[in-house]
Formats: C-alpha cells, sequence, structure tokens
C-alpha cells in the first residue's frame, strides 16, 4: 500500500455514504415543502403544470435560484423554484411584452406593409399605438387584427428564441424599416442576437416572454384618437380588463412630448445616441430645458391672470417627479409678477403619534390622508383666506406632538403654496372655493422608447432618479431604494394617482437626455447590489435596457444647468436652499 494512504486516519463519520448512479433527473423545489422530478433538461414551465399551483394570476416566469428565468428555459439541475405570476411586477412586465409581440405578428399578416408603434401607457391598463402612416385603423383592419390575435391565441403557438448571425438581424430590421433597431444593434461588439419568433415573425424584446400564445389573454382592442389601444390587465386585477378611462388631458401630455422630441431631433434612443456621439449634448439640454421654462411660464402666467381669485396653489406628484425644484422655479416666476409664496408645510398638521392610522400591518400609516388634523388644516385656510391671522403649527418628529410657532397672515400680493401627495385630494380642501385654487400635477411623462416595439416606463425613470438622489443625499444604497419601491408605488396608487385628474394642468417633467445623465451615475450603484436577491433581478432589468444608451461624460453633465430638474436628483441646484417663502 502506497505510503500516503497507509497514514491516512480514517474519518469517523457517522452517516452512511455510498455510491450511486448519476441521475439523469433534476428537482424542482417549492417554498410550501414539495418537489417535483423530471428529466434533466425538461422545461420549466412543465414542472409548474405539475405542481398545479393556485395563484393570483397567471404563472408567467420563474425564479430559478433567486435568478428570473423563461418558462421554456430547461431545468438541468436541482434548483429551488418560485413561481413567477401576472400580480407580479415582473410577470406583468413579461404578459405586456408577449401581448406586445402577438399584436406585432398577427399584424403583419393582416396590416401588410403598415408598421406599428408603441408609444405609452395608459392608466387603466394598455398601451397607445398608432400606425407609421399616420392612417387610423378603420373598424374593420381593427376588428380583423383583434380576431387574428385571438386565433393565435387559440392556436397556442409556440413563443421561441432564435439566435442568428447579427447580420442577418440587421437585415430583418432594416427590410422592416425598423430602423431604430438596425442602428441600435448596428454597434453591437458581439456578432449575434436573439431574438423571439411566433408563426414565422422574428423581432427582438427587451425582456423575456410567455413560452406560448396561449398565455395571452385576456386583452382588447380599441380606436383611440389617430391610433388604437392595446388593453391588458393591471396588476391588482391581473385577469380581468378594467373599465375603459378617457384620459385627454394625458393623451396630449404624451402628444406634445413626442412633438418636443420631433423639435430636437431625437424622436428616438438612436438619434439621442447619435446627437451624443456628434456632440451636441449641449444643444440637446438647452432645448429641452427650455421647454420646460415654456411649461412652467405657461403655468405662471394662468396663475397671474388669475391673481384677484386664486390664493392657493396645490402640486402632488409620484416620487422623484421634481416637485420641489419644480415647486421653487414656479414660486420664481411668480415673484417675477409681484406674486409672493408663502407654503405651508403638510408634515406640521400631522396629528399626535398615537392618533396615526396604522397599515394592514400594524405600522404607523403617515401616508393615509387621516394622519393630517383636517379640521385644524380646513380651519387654518379659512382664516388665511379670510385675512385672518394664525398661528402655524409645528410637529416635532422626535416627541411625536404637535408645538406652536409664529403667526402667519397673507396679503393681496401673497399666494399660499402646498406641496405634497394629497395635494390633489378634495378632501384636503373642504369647503375652499375652487375658484381661489389652483391644481398642478407633476410626473416624468418620458415619450423616449428604445425603438418602435421597446418602451421605456415613466415608473423606470423617476426609480433611476430616486436611486441616485438616495445614494447622493441619504446614504441608502440602491438595494435599498428597490426594496422601498413597490411600498412607495402603492402609496402612489392609493393616494396621488386617483385625483390626478383633478389637476388643472400636468407639467411633465421628464427630459430627453436625462437616462444617459442617470446611466452615468446609476449604473455603478446597481452593480453592487447583491446577486440572488430579488432586487438584484429589478437591478438586471434596470441595466438591461440603460445598457443602449450611450452615458454623458464629466463635459456633457458640466452643460446642465444649474437649476434644472434633474439636478435636484444628481446635484449641483442652485435651488437646494432657495426659500423664497420662509416666513
Amino acid at each position: 500500500m502506497p505510503e500516503n494512504q497507509r497514514d491516512r486516519p480514517k474519518a469517523h463519520n457517522q452517516h452512511t455514504i455510498s455510491q450511486v448512479p448519476i441521475r439523469s433527473t433534476a428537482q424542482a423545489r417549492l417554498a410550501d415543502g414539495r418537489a417535483f422530478e423530471g428529466p434533466k433538461g425538461a422545461p420549466l414551465e412543465a414542472f409548474i403544470e405539475a405542481a398545479n399551483l393556485q395563484t393570483e394570476g397567471r404563472v408567467v416566469a420563474a425564479l430559478v435560484n433567486g435568478r428570473l428565468r423563461e418558462l421554456s428555459q430547461p431545468l438541468t439541475n436541482d434548483a429551488d423554484l418560485v413561481p413567477i405570476d401576472t400580480a407580479h411586477s415582473d410577470g406583468s412586465r413579461i404578459y405586456r411584452r408577449s401581448l406586445c409581440f402577438l399584436m406585432i405578428a398577427a399584424a403583419q399578416e393582416v396590416l401588410p406593409g403598415r408598421t406599428i408603434t408603441i408609444h405609452h401607457s395608459m392608466p387603466y391598463g394598455g398601451y397607445y399605438c398608432e400606425c407609421d402612416n399616420g392612417q387610423r385603423l378603420t373598424d374593420p383592419e381593427l376588428n380583423a387584427l383583434q380576431a387574428r390575435m385571438e386565433q393565435l391565441v387559440a392556436a397556442d403557438l409556440p413563443i421561441a428564441q432564435v439566435r442568428v448571425p447579427l447580420s442577418e438581424a440587421l437585415s430583418l430590421f432594416e427590410n422592416a424599416n425598423d430602423w431604430e433597431k438596425a442602428d441600435l444593434f448596428s454597434r453591437r461588439r458581439k456578432d449575434y442576437l436573439t431574438l423571439y419568433e411566433l408563426n414565422g415573425v422574428r423581432d427582438y424584446f427587451h425582456g423575456f416572454m410567455v413560452p406560448r400564445t396561449g398565455y395571452l389573454s385576456p386583452f382588447a382592442l380599441r380606436h383611440y384618437n389617430q391610433g388604437f389601444i392595446l388593453q391588458f390587465p393591471r396588476r391588482h386585477q391581473p385577469s380581468q380588463l378594467q373599465p375603459f378611462e378617457d384620459e385627454p388631458r394625458l393623451a396630449r401630455v404624451f402628444q406634445e412630448y413626442s412633438q418636443w422630441l420631433g423639435v430636437m431631433g431625437v424622436a428616438n434612443l438612436s438619434a439621442l445616441n447619435q446627437a451624443i456621439r456628434d456632440g451636441r449634448t449641449q444643444e440637446v439640454i438647452l432645448v429641452a430645458e427650455a421647454l420646460h421654462q415654456r411649461q412652467l411660464n405657461n403655468i405662471a402666467n394662468e396663475i397671474g391672470a388669475r391673481r384677484h381669485s386664486v390664493k392657493l396653489v396645490l402640486i402632488s406628484g409620484p416620487s422623484s417627479a421634481g416637485k420641489t425644484t419644480f415647486s421653487k422655479r414656479l414660486a420664481i416666476q411668480l415673484m417675477a409678477q409681484g406674486i409672493f409664496p408663502v407654503a405651508i408645510g403638510m408634515d406640521d398638521y400631522f396629528v399626535d403619534r398615537e392618533r396615526t392610522p396604522l397599515d394592514a400591518e400594524g405600522n404607523y400609516d403617515f401616508e393615509a390622508l387621516e394622519a393630517v388634523d383636517l379640521p385644524l388644516f380646513h380651519s387654518h385656510l379659512q382664516q388665511l383666506l379670510a385675512g385672518k391671522t394664525i398661528r402655524l403649527p409645528h410637529f416635532n418628529f422626535h416627541t411625536g406632538r404637535r408645538e406652536w410657532g409664529g403667526e402667519l397672515a397673507i396679503g393681496p400680493e401673497h399666494i399660499i403654496l402646498i406641496e405634497g401627495i394629497h395635494g390633489l385630494n378634495p378632501r384636503l380642501v373642504e369647503g375652499i372655493p375652487s375658484e381661489s385654487m389652483y391644481r398642478i400635477f407633476i410626473s416624468a411623462f418620458t415619450q423616449l422608447n428604445l425603438d418602435k416595439h421597446n418602451r421605456v416606463p415613466t415608473t423606470d425613470t423617476r426609480l433611476l432618479r430616486r436611486i441616485v438622489r438616495d445614494a447622493k443625499y441619504r446614504g441608502y444604497t440602491a438595494m435599498d431604494t428597490i426594496g422601498r419601491w413597490p411600498s412607495v408605488r402603492r402609496g402612489e396608487k392609493n393616494h396621488i394617482f386617483p385625483h390626478q385628474n383633478n389637476a388643472d394642468v400636468f407639467f411633465n417633467s421628464a427630459l430627453v437626455y436625462e437616462l444617459s445623465v442617470l446611466k452615468t451615475l446609476a449604473y455603478p450603484l446597481l452593480l453592487q447590489v447583491e446577486p440572488g436577491t430579488p432586487q438584484r433581478i429589478e437591478a438586471n432589468r434596470l441595466m438591461a435596457f440603460l445598457q443602449w444608451f450611450d452615458p454623458f461624460s464629466q463635459e456633457d453633465l458640466a452643460h446642465i444647468g444649474s437649476d434644472s430638474i434633474i439636478r435636484e436628483f444628481i446635484g449641483g441646484s442652485i435651488l437646494q436652499n432657495f426659500k423664497p417663502w420662509q416666513h
């Protein structure tokens, strides 16, 4: 016996270890303690179907050891499996993306030679779409498109990934007049591209798909303006369509922004990237900021024209819409007209902490309207508008109690400015004459999409703004911010968006160039998100579409004005400590 084996001590092992044949199967382990076994290489879909899961929506993807995967993905090793249904944000995105491909594939058959562009989302669940030739579809054409989509769903056809040489993909895009994709991928370093194929139609999509068309129900098509709406379920009711709600002002905001992009010569991402490469960043920045200023001037002029009746300006909008900078820039414009804003802080009207309502988890719900002392707030507003003097409250967040500050009265030259999540809630201003109020809703209604078929959601722009701002000013990591985002979105859904149509005007705070700015600052933060976590899945998704944006250089960043809304998030704002309304 060799020396090295003779001298080796024997292991004292109480476990029985024996040699077994290598398994040709793989196990999928679920969180409920069950495990399902099948041949290696079987698709995830087969394991999900075998589990017969009871979920709120239909399962359209799965987490495999913490990584998001399509149901067509083969399982080659034992893994922990978490189903992702359409009630989940990732599942909802997969459903909508796949539905868009279904529509595009059907359109190639029933609308030959016509290209559909997917423009923007609708609040009740849908995408506004148009044909590129500018001609509105007739009733028979729209009905034929829906009928063909329904036939493809009934046929339960596969939606497959196809890896093709890059040159072949570029030719495909060029022949389809999809010049945005052709230009975007012409600079791709790899010599291949993975496309999706449905019923012989091939296209590229930035994200995963369902495995078969049979997953894609319900949906509906309906005429709207010069185009039509592809309607789909919302996450909170993933199995049914919401009633149609006309949003004419929102539609106008998106239409106006689309026109702005044309003015700037950056109607799509490819054109923006080209402007950056051509050294035109300063021009793009200046024109984009001028369009913001024009919106501000129009709002200030409207308020100025009603200065004898309007005494209360209410501003609301979702997280990272740019409300703070907007409010200060509006205040400056009003001051230039001899109108002096006086801000009233909503937080100072909080009830004492023990009276604060609780949320479903038993925590204090500071976002609930009932967290505000409405009787006191109403009384103070009415007294101020009547020319009386009030004593201002101050909420002490350390003690959770109300304290009292100085006195306040307003004169003919003053206007009350209130900014907060409840700014457009009618209950906040009960008893106040409508003619004495001017209400503003602000959000980043971006219209710059990756290409004709791949959108950039407005919520993603706001999330990236918040990631950058939280890291710079609040010491939060991207993982922290992404983890809080679902709660933030729930608060917006409950308290902000239901009241947006009470606004007198919508302000679009989106800037065409901002994702190229945010990429420079957000990408390193996203790379630090811990692998294997739900937050990393979201970080990967954000990085996947940011990769197509050419970043701003440090010289480009220096061209951004010090009063720009984007400065609220990236730093360097001249307005950070500017408080014209202090009393």
